[in-house]
């Protein structure tokens, strides 16, 4: 057989991934999204493929061909109809296809757009989000529609026109509230809101109806049975803090907009309601809002009214991150992560201990339910990317093989999971990485890597870091991670007992294990990098400020100021409520807890990674912690990528991505290669 060849960061390039599977309610089919990365156009591709288990031997085939990315397929109650969105039409709209082919139709033509399809129980309806700021929303109650162009100039004229006002409108830009911005974007003035339309039977031309009103956004759709209500979620503070406090509400569904009311009250977050389908129960999940981010998030079912709540998981300890309602209304799947696994239970509506259904080593993304119970999930192993799964029973099946030629030609790394002590006899849980031919009474260098969060559980099957430890390892390195105290899939009080403290107790349990991996012998203690992004780039500042066995660090989108953080920052509250003050309040103890007060203790070599649109962590941390090195003339280089936000080592550009890894690689090899 030819020799396999090592990974290489272009590999990236060859991946393809499964996302978003959803099971026809008869279980005959399930619909889902493949995504891959188009080198030549440097973006996404997105369609929908459908996978037919009529027969023995199920077939998987494309389903739409747009040339935008097509995503969100959502099925009707029968079955036959598929809604999903697409950008085909310039801003994404809801496109209806029939199971049994043919074109596909333009079901709304909103002038923001439209996401977020959710059909009524009887399928006679969809409700969907859309933009709107006060201006827009006040044309559509007044019941008028703009002429249409009299030819082809008016129209671009009308568009030229739009485009100029939409400009005026930043210049300058006024801000009223909190936050301001996002992801890679400001903030416009324009909200989501929920609408409502008749599914048109023969072609007719259907006007949607919103159910809601004013400067806030309403995300979430969930149908009651009957389908005179919505049930969704609002802040109590809307005005002060759109994040936080979120209850939820029901909105009715009336010829003429009727206010909405909440149908629970303050103490616990909810988030992600879902009606059962025999209309006696709103499930949601909900995680307590006061104190650390790191509180464990509960499914919590309470009748259809929304009053008297209960937590149904509080046996599992475990954060729920999904869930699905079984179409007999007696249970309700949910997948939650434990111990670097993450798996899928299901519980009855009357509690009890949940039982888990879809185990194994590996990371479920995704899943749905049919009618039968069957399981559509998506999941990652460390050996494979991500896939699409059909699980009935204690039966199980692999449906796709979209990597197969690339897995054939590559030689991958094994993953070992080691467990330790922590210096106060905590156990702690982690992994390493051989390099990829591996010679025994050899020594390698080493790759610490983090994760941020600080409230997120990491997996041998994480699939963001799936290429990125298998470069490690190809290009001759050990690779160890672990999840210290702090973060999820170990309970409550592991995820929480950080509080007040994000540097010390979490230094220890990473260096710890560290050591634990050059106890076994193969690792050349001179030459070990350190990397982690977002909170792991605090991480990564605060060991090499505290700690000085390592020979390089690249440090990735961080925080190292908590006095400068907190002000410019999309959540503020994180400071507020993991170190429990407002910056301002107490200097001392936000200068304390901030890397960048250590700054003058950096021996290591840094390499500082950040995106120059990234409005979480934002790039003046990444400015002050390079500044203050170089005037200190230490060892330091800034890599600052353009058009990139928080996100980029996970759904950046594909270029900046491959340049990343590389320029990463490059860094490590510099002072970890003999």
């Amino acid at each position: 057989m030819p020799k396999k060849k090592l990974i290489a960061a272009e590999d990236l390039y060859e991946l393809q991934f499964v996302e978003d599977p959803q099971l026809s309610p008869d279980g005959k089919h399930i619909a889902f999204v493949k995504m891959s990365l188009d080198k030549l156009t440097n973006k996404y591709k997105r369609s929908i493929w459908l996978t037919d288990l009529s027969t023995a031997t199920p077939t998987t085939r494309q389903f739409t061909f747009g040339s935008k990315p097509d995503t969100s397929p959502r099925w009707s109650p029968d079955g036959k109809t598929l809604a999903f969105v697409s950008a085909r039409n310039d801003k994404p709209q809801i496109f209806l296809i029939a199971l049994d082919g043919g074109e596909a139709r333009a079901l709304t033509s909103m002038p923001n757009g439209a996401t977020n399809p959710v059909w009524s129980s009887d399928g006679k309806r969809i409700a969907f989000n859309s933009r709107a700021n006060a201006e827009e929303r006040k044309r559509e109650d007044s019941g008028k529609d703009d002429a249409p162009p009299s030819n082809e100039l008016e129209a671009k004229h009308r568009t030229e026109i739009k485009e100029d006002e939409e400009k005026k409108k930043t210049d300058p830009r006024i801000i009223t509230k909190l936050p301001y911005r996002t992801g890679t974007e400001y903030l416009d003035d324009r909200y989501t809101h929920i609408y409502v339309m008749d599914v048109p039977q023969n072609g007719e031309k259907v006007k949607p109806s919103r159910l809601t009103d004013g400067d806030y956004n309403f995300g979430e759709i969930a149908w009651t049975k009957k389908g005179d209500a919505i049930i969704s979620t609002q802040s109590h503070d809307p005005d002060y803090s759109p994040w936080e406090h979120t209850a939820l509400i029901r909105l009715p569904v009336a010829a003429k907009r009727k206010p909405y009311h909440y149908i629970t009250a303050r103490g616990h977050d909810y988030f992600n309601p879902k009606v059962s389908p025999n209309g006696k129960w709103i499930a949601s999940l909900r995680v307590i809002d006061q104190g650390s981010f790191g509180h464990t998030a509960h499914l919590a079912l309470m009748p259809s009214t929304g009053a008297g709540a209960v937590d149904l998981t509080l046996n599992l300890d475990r954060s729920v991150e999904a869930y699905q309602w079984s179409a007999d209304s007696k249970w309700l799947y949910f997948q939650a992560g434990d111990q670097g696994d993450t798996g899928i239970y299901r519980i009855g509506v009357n509690g009890g201990v949940p039982e888990k259904v879809v185990s194994g080593h590996r990371v479920v993304l995704s899943f749905s339910v049919d009618d039968d119970r069957s399981l559509a999930f998506v999941a990652c192993t460390p050996e494979r990317p991500v896939d699409l799964y059909l699980s009935k029973g204690k039966s199980e099946k692999r449906l796709t093989d979209f990597n197969k030629i690339l897995l054939a030609e590559r030689e991958v790394a094994k993953t070992v999971e080691v467990r330790y002590k922590a210096r106060d006899g905590r156990e702690i849980q982690g992994w390493y990485l051989k390099p990829i031919h591996f010679k025994k009474n050899r020594k390698y260098p080493m790759v610490v890597s983090m994760h941020g969060g600080p409230h997120v559980m990491w997996s041998p099957s994480t699939p963001s870091m799936w290429i990125e430890w298998q470069l490690h390892a190809a290009r001759g390195y050990a690779v160890f991670y672990c999840n210290p105290r702090g973060a999820d899939g170990y309970g409550d009080e592991f995820s929480t007992t950080i509080q007040n403290g994000w540097g010390e107790e979490p230094m220890h349990d990473i260096l710890t294990g560290a050591d634990r991996i050059v106890e076994m012998g193969f690792v050349d203690t001179k030459r070990m990098a350190l990397t982690g992004g977002s909170y792991a780039g605090y991480m990564s500042a605060w060991i090499v400020g505290h700690d000085h066995r390592f020979a390089c660090a690249w440090a990735q989108r961080g925080l190292y100021s908590l006095m400068s953080w907190y002000g410019t920052t999309d959540i503020p509250q994180l400071v507020e409520r993991e170190f429990e003050l407002m910056q301002f309040d107490d200097v001392k103890k936000a200068w304390r807890h901030s890397p960048l007060a250590y700054v003058r203790e950096i021996k290591t070599p840094l390499a500082i990674e950040h995106q120059d649109q990234d409005y979480r962590c934002p790039v003046s941390d990444a400015e002050q912690l390079y500044t203050s090195l170089k005037r200190l003339r230490k060892t330091v280089v800034f890599y600052r990528y353009p058009r990139e936000g928080h996100e980029m080592s996970r759904s950046g550009e594909p270029h900046h991505r491959v340049d990343r890894l590389n320029r990463m690689m490059a860094w490590f090899d510099k002072y970890c290669k003999k």
